[in-house]
């Protein structure tokens, strides 16, 4: 297939240079929407829906455009039926003339994508039962996943998260405020975290759980808290992360690392790994970097 930007002859020396293009794409109630938002906010010419077929002469228009449009970001998603069949090619289109290119994919699992659906009363764009329709726009999309330079799981953070690692992302210097950090605790029995960069096991420390006293409660109660780091191997494990993340952020921060997750697990999720990332955030805070703190497992049931 022959690019009209190729073709044109009209593309003057430094404007592919100057185009970026963000193609945001992935599955429905993921995010999609919300982070074309995002990306309007920042600054972004954003289009949602725009057939592929037109995203070469779109590209042109931008690249001769008097309003100067340097940063684009275009939605693509299932809406987008036989037209999602040639986005390989548009893709190598761009590139080819220069432009740099780049396609983030927003999942979520299926469980989260059910409760969000359930909540805002939505229709799903694929026919079929919810669950089904969920599955089949997976399987349709799995080629655009294929393609992505870069996968964010929406199933466990906010929008407000979100947003924060959009802008860490991709937002320009003066809007970006450094390394920020995302806390996790979780636990084994429910699976790592997909988007974790460090992974921390404490299973070994000892396990209010099988204290009656304080079972039922978690790794915030001061209770659990104080068990956890009365034991010597609890004080020891807390100091010693400390030290590691001590060392690791600067560095992280220094080559331009934008977001770091750093993952606590324990068995269930609800009590050691809690407890750690709570006495880390005070450490963390206090070390300066932005800072996020999800519980993801905290709520489930034994």
């Amino acid at each position: 297939m022959s690019s009209p930007l190729a073709s044109s002859g009209r593309l003057e020396p430094g404007d592919a240079e100057r185009l970026r293009f963000i193609i945001i794409t992935g599955l429905s109630g993921a995010g999609k929407s919300y982070a074309i938002k995002c990306f309007e906010d920042m600054g972004y010419y954003c289009v949602d829906n725009l057939p592929t077929t037109l995203i070469p002469t779109f590209a042109e228009l931008c690249a001769h455009s008097t309003r100067r449009i340097e940063r684009i970001a275009l939605g693509v998603d299932i809406r987008e039926g036989e037209y999602l069949n040639p986005v390989a090619d548009v893709l190598a289109q761009l590139r080819a003339c220069g432009y740099a290119t780049e396609v983030l994919f927003l999942e979520a699992s299926e469980e989260s994508l059910v409760r969000r659906y359930h909540e805002t009363r939505r229709r799903h764009p694929v026919s079929g039962t919810l669950l089904d329709g969920i599955r089949a726009e997976h399987q349709l999309l799995a080629h655009l996943r294929e393609l992505a330079d870069r996968v964010i799981d929406t199933s466990h953070i906010t929008v407000h998260q979100l947003k924060h690692m959009l802008v860490e992302l991709y937002g320009e210097a003066s809007q970006r405020v450094g390394l920020s950090v995302n806390l996790v605790s979780f636990g084994y029995k429910y699976g790592v975290p997909y988007d974790a960069d460090l992974v921390l096991d404490c299973r070994f420390l000892p396990n209010p759980f099988f204290v009656d006293a304080l079972k039922a409660g978690d790794g915030r109660d001061a209770a659990v808290r104080r068990f956890v780091f009365d034991h010597p191997e609890g004080r020891e494990f807390i100091e010693r992360v400390r030290g590691f993340l001590g060392y690791l952020l600067p560095r992280y921060q220094r080559e331009g690392k934008a977001y770091l997750t750093v993952a606590v697990g324990c068995t269930g999720g609800r009590h050691r790994s809690v407890a750690i990332v709570e006495e880390l955030r005070a450490f963390i805070e206090a070390e300066g970097f932005p800072l996020t703190v999800t519980h993801r497992d905290v709520v489930r049931e034994g």
